[in-house]
Order: structure tokens, then C-alpha cells, then sequence
């Protein structure tokens, strides 16, 4: 499998103009990720390719500071980014991605020191940040770095709070600082940083437990259900997870959900993402048919951010990011996550593995770009046109000249604010750690009769895990395997 990674590394490297360099020049690429990251095989080659490339493009963002090792959004520095071109809107995906690394530098756990340090502002955007470091320790089996940081967590929470919270119990967000900007449910009270919150009240309430602070953990006990209960009773309309629109000036000290005028009653991909943090009880799974009906989300490039038949889907706008339509990784992320949790943890017969692959596929296959000359070449970018696979926001930032206020030349190029290794591994593969030990539940589809995944690390340990249908694939065992390397 070395060999496979090489190949792909030299084919990246060979079609890539390699703009930024950050500390792991493309030079440095294959030594570090065969060092450093899980090795897949399987039957579906354009899945296994992108695979790579999106680790290919995630160590370009890994930077080196004086205040550690952080990872990027953007390669080229932006206007609108903290210190060292940090931005905090995509970090809960960094450590979800990262996680998988090896890491033996610990750079990932600097990098989330920089954030619950104050080295960044964390408060900049909407994020998940206990929940990211909870799933971190989950993988890693180790939960001393979540036990250490759980003042920082609890600090974090609590400032959230004095700025989000409104009167009757829930948050609200600007769509903009969610990081989805000029969506047509427009700022309110959002299943974003509601479904957040309450992952993180999950996730503080676990660490206490653990120090043994029972009184922290009831306390975030109860703000947790709170929080769930008021997003159900509010929140969930009309069998789907929906924005109440309001404004920042306005207060929200009403308990029944009040009437959302039509311009922005719409259902979004937002509404996935309760399930993201497993916050919905098995009852409301009929919402993931839409994922599948091309009237609503389905198109044919990817999953729109907003339902098609909403009169305002796809509205012109003088902005480059759009989420009124547009696909985004960054939604298609969420998404995904949300059903792989359902599939793996609800009992519901609205979606099935085929569904997510299929999904997953679609989301593969997005990532192209076709050179002037005529070239394809593997890319990942801010946002697509749902119908033509055009990257939008990098075909207006062109057609403006690439203006530097903007980000300037090539902005999006390999940008990171999005999930695909990870769900490849937790979600396809269906990968995890019980007790210690790596488990898998997969969500493959009935046509694959292998996969192997190697260089997975647990405390010092590394295993593989192979699963071969006949046993004649790789002349191993047959069927599912999970074995100890060393």
C-alpha cells in the first residue's frame, strides 16, 4: 500500500501549482502521510483517490507558530483571519479529520491548545469545540487531554452563553458566523448553534463525570436537556429541523414556535445537523428522504444548502459565498456524518448504506476542475453550482480579478473546511474504539467484495482491519478482520 500512496502523491504532486507552501512542502508530502495517516484499498478507485488527495491537500494547512502548530482554512492569508491565518469556523472538522493522524508530534492537540488558550478567537464563529475534542479522546481512547482542558471548556461555554443565549433558553446565530452566509433563513435561532451547544453541554458533563466533579456534570446535565427539549418543541416544524428568523436587536422569550414568513420558511441542510451530534430521539428520521428526492436536495452535482422549490433557491446575490443553494462541502460534510450516525445508531428505514455511499460517491466525484487546456484535475474548493459542477465562488474571485481584500489569486485552492477522510473511515468504513480496542461496523455496499485499511494507531499500537468477502482477495481470513500490527 506504500506503493499506491507514492503513485498518487507523484500524480498530485505533478498536476499541482504549488502556491502557499506551508511546513510540509509536496516535496514532503508522501513521507509524512505514509508516516502519518491510515492506508486504504478498495474496489471503488475514484472514492480511494480522492481519499488521498484530500490528505494530500490537508497537510498543506498544517502551520508551524510560536504558538504551536495550528491548520489552516485558507492557504493564502485573508483579510478577515486572526493570528497566523487562523480561522475558527472550520476547526471542530480539523480535529475530526485530524484525529486520524498518527501524530506522534502531538500537533493536533497545540492546535487545539491555541484555541482554548486565547491564541485565536474562538468566539469568532460558530464551532463545537468541546464536542471536537470529546470525539478526539474518543478515537485516541485517551481522555486526559479533554479531563485538562474541561475548565477551559466549561470558560468557553459560559462566554457563549452571556453572547448567544436569548430568554427563553436557546441561541442565536447570524448565518454569516455560522460560516454559511446569506442563507435564505437568514440569523435566528438556528439548528446550528443550538445542535452545537448542545453537544458541548453533552461533552463538558462527560469530562466532569470523569474528574469527578458531579455537580459540574449535573449542571451541564440539565443545560444539555434544556437545550434538546426547546430545539424539539421549537425547532423541529413540519417534520424537519428549521430556523426561527430573527434579528440580533430582537428577544426570544416566546415558548411556542411563532409564524416564519414564506421569504424565509425553507428547509436547508441545516436541518441535518442535529443528527451530526445525535441530538434528535428515533422518531423523526422520515426528514433524510429529502436527501434522496431531486425536487428537493438531490442534484445532479451534489446536495443543494437550500430546497429546490423554495422561490428563493439559487437568488442572485452581489456575494461570492452563497447558501442559498450553492453546494457546499462544508454542508455535504455535516450531512454525511448525520447519516452515518442514523444508519449506525437509529433504527429507521427512511435511509440505507447503499444511500450514503451513493452520497458519499457523488461527493467524490465533485472533486475535479478542468483546466484551461482542457486538464482534469483533482480540486477542492468553497462551493459548486448544483447543476454543472462549476466551482462558483472561485469563478467569480476570477472574474473580479482576484482581488487581494478578497483573499486574492486562487483563494479556495485545496481549501480546508470540510470533511472527506473521515468519512471514509468513521462512516463508510465504519470505524471506531470500544475498550481499546478499534471496531467496525461498515456501511460498504453489497456490490464490494474487499477493503483494507492499515496504519491505524491506538496508544502506541497500530492495526489493520480487512475485510474480504470470499477470503480470496487477500488471501487472509474471510469476512471481517481486525488485527494487532504491533
Amino acid at each position: 500500500m506504500r506503493e499506491k500512496l507514492k503513485a498518487y502523491i507523484a500524480a498530485f504532486n505533478a498536476c499541482d501549482d504549488e502556491l502557499y507552501p506551508q511546513l510540509i512542502s509536496n516535496a514532503d508530502a508522501e513521507q509524512f502521510l505514509a508516516e502519518n495517516i491510515p492506508l486504504i484499498d478498495c474496489p471503488d478507485k475514484e472514492l480511494e483517490r480522492i481519499y488521498y488527495f484530500r490528505w494530500w491537500t490537508f497537510r498543506k494547512h498544517i502551520k508551524k507558530t510560536d504558538k504551536g502548530h495550528i491548520i489552516t482554512e485558507f492557504l493564502p492569508s485573508v483579510p478577515w483571519a486572526g493570528p497566523y491565518n487562523s480561522i475558527c469556523c472550520p476547526a471542530c472538522f480539523h480535529v475530526r479529520e485530524g484525529r486520524w493522524l498518527k501524530d506522534s508530534e502531538n500537533r493536533l492537540k497545540e492546535y487545539m491548545d491555541f484555541w482554548l488558550d486565547g491564541h485565536g478567537d474562538l468566539s469568532a464563529y460558530s464551532t463545537w469545540i468541546a464536542h471536537a475534542v470529546w470525539e478526539y479522546c474518543c478515537l485516541k481512547d485517551d481522555f486526559s487531554y479533554g479531563v485538562k482542558a474541561l475548565p477551559k471548556l466549561v470558560s468557553f461555554f459560559e462566554k457563549r452563553e452571556t453572547i448567544h443565549r436569548q430568554s427563553n433558553g436557546l441561541y442565536w446565530s447570524n448565518d454569516n458566523r455560522d460560516g454559511m452566509e446569506y442563507s435564505i433563513s437568514g440569523p435566528g435561532l438556528r439548528p446550528t448553534l443550538n445542535s452545537y451547544a448542545w453537544a458541548d453541554a453533552v461533552a463538558i458533563c462527560r469530562f466532569a463525570e470523569m474528574t469527578g466533579d458531579h455537580a459540574l456534570a449535573a449542571k451541564y446535565n440539565a443545560k444539555a436537556k434544556e437545550i434538546k427539549d426547546l430545539t424539539e418543541d421549537l425547532l423541529w416544524s413540519n417534520g424537519f429541523y428549521r430556523t426561527i428568523p430573527m434579528e440580533e436587536n430582537e428577544t426570544a422569550d416566546f415558548r411556542t414556535r411563532p409564524e416564519t414568513p414564506a421569504a424565509h420558511d425553507v428547509r436547508e441542510l441545516v436541518g441535518f445537523v442535529p443528527w451530526y451530534f445525535n441530538l434528535p430521539d428515533n422518531d423523526k428520521d422520515t426528514a433524510f428522504y429529502a436527501l434522496t428526492d431531486p425536487n428537493i436536495f438531490q442534484a445532479p452535482c451534489g446536495l443543494t444548502t437550500a430546497e429546490q422549490g423554495h422561490p428563493r433557491f439559487m437568488e442572485e446575490h452581489d456575494h461570492e459565498c452563497l447558501w442559498n443553494g450553492p453546494v457546499w462541502p462544508f454542508a455535504t460534510s455535516q450531512v454525511l456524518v448525520a447519516a452515518s450516525n442514523l444508519l449506525h445508531g437509529y433504527n429507521q428505514d427512511t435511509l440505507d448504506k447503499q444511500d450514503y455511499y451513493n452520497m458519499l460517491l457523488q461527493y467524490a466525484r465533485s472533486h475535479h476542475m478542468t483546466k484551461e487546456d482542457g486538464t482534469v484535475v483533482p480540486w477542492i474548493d468553497e462551493n459548486l453550482h448544483p447543476a454543472t459542477g462549476q466551482w462558483l465562488a472561485r469563478s467569480i474571485l476570477e472574474s473580479w480579478g482576484w482581488k487581494p481584500e478578497m483573499g486574492g489569486y486562487e483563494r479556495g485552492k485545496d481549501y480546508n473546511h470540510s470533511l472527506f477522510c473521515d468519512l471514509v473511515l468513521s462512516g463508510l468504513f465504519g470505524i471506531g474504539v470500544e475498550d481499546g480496542q478499534f471496531t467496525a461496523q461498515p456501511l460498504i455496499p453489497d456490490s464490494w467484495d474487499y477493503f483494507r485499511v492499515e496504519n491505524l494507531w491506538l496508544k502506541g499500537k497500530q492495526y489493520r482491519i480487512v475485510y474480504d468477502k470470499y477470503g480470496t482477495h487477500y488471501g487472509l481470513n474471510q469476512g471481517l478482520s481486525i488485527q494487532a500490527v504491533t
